[in-house]
């Protein structure tokens, strides 16, 4: 997703990381770099993410970064950044159009968002798996790459850009996909099992993700796709709706006005 931003001719000067401990350490250190002069702030919506997001990003005492750019774990501005970074974080999210619309208030005026999700192809041959043995979903459906951008125009984002890729994970042990899956994010189908699983379960688990290793196929490892979808867009100025009486909030006014106005 770093790479995207060699096509965005925009200089944000304010920047913030949604979540950066899920989204990753190395993907926050990347952007970081490339804007090494924009203000960094770090958003994390987690409560118990906070004290270890707070230690993993601190700069240590003899770090010039203690002294340029002030606080990243200070709130963003009233008027907000000009991109806003979510790493995987939106198919994880139970109400993903709250989320998106937060994300809204949080950019800039001619700012831009910028984040990556799962797509619904993700973990197919998990699901596949998980139906063949009768048992409940093993994870909610994902959202289409189409959706997401019909959401970010409704929530008042303008010119998304969508794509997609597919990459192929492999384990050399059940075990080894089992546990790293468990990082990767949360079921939250309606559907999934509302009780504490046993250790017979867990056996035949670990035995049929076994079966997941084909012969002749990703050197006999354990194989998993995952759709990645990506996509940005921008915040535009507001514009005001025509009607008899028209409310503009205070802070959009500002912006047209300040669009308005002649060098």
């Amino acid at each position: 997703m770093e790479e995207r931003l060699q096509w965005i001719t925009a200089r944000p000067a304010r920047w913030a990381d949604w979540s950066p401990l899920r989204g990753g350490l190395q993907a926050h250190a990347r952007v970081a770099a490339r804007y090494p002069q924009a203000q960094r702030h770090v958003i994390e919506p987690a409560l118990a993410l906070q004290p270890a997001t707070a230690q993993a990003l601190a700069a240590p005492w003899w770090s010039a970064r203690r002294w340029r750019g002030g606080d990243p774990f200070a709130p963003p501005p009233a008027s907000g950044v000009d991109l806003l970074w979510a790493n995987m974080a939106l198919h994880a999210e139970a109400d993903p159009e709250a989320l998106i619309a937060r994300w809204h208030r949080l950019v800039a005026v001619d700012g831009f968002l910028m984040f990556s999700c799962l797509g619904p192809d993700t973990v197919r041959e998990l699901r596949a798996l998980y139906a063949c043995l009768g048992w409940p979903p093993a994870g909610h459906e994902f959202t289409d790459m189409h959706d997401w951008g019909d959401m970010l125009v409704h929530a008042g984002f303008a010119e998304p850009v969508m794509d997609m890729e597919r990459i192929v994970l492999t384990w050399s042990t059940p075990e080894a996909a089992l546990a790293e899956l468990r990082t990767l994010g949360r079921n939250l189908h309606p559907a999934r099992f509302g009780a504490l699983r046993g250790r017979h379960w867990k056996r035949a688990l670990l035995n049929a993700l076994a079966g997941l290793a084909v012969p002749g196929e990703h050197d006999g490892r354990i194989a998993m796709t995952f759709e990645v979808v990506y996509g940005h867009a921008f915040r535009p100025v507001p514009r005001a709706r025509v009607a008899g009486e028209t409310a503009v909030p205070l802070d959009d006014l500002r912006a047209m006005l300040g669009r308005n106005r002649p060098g």
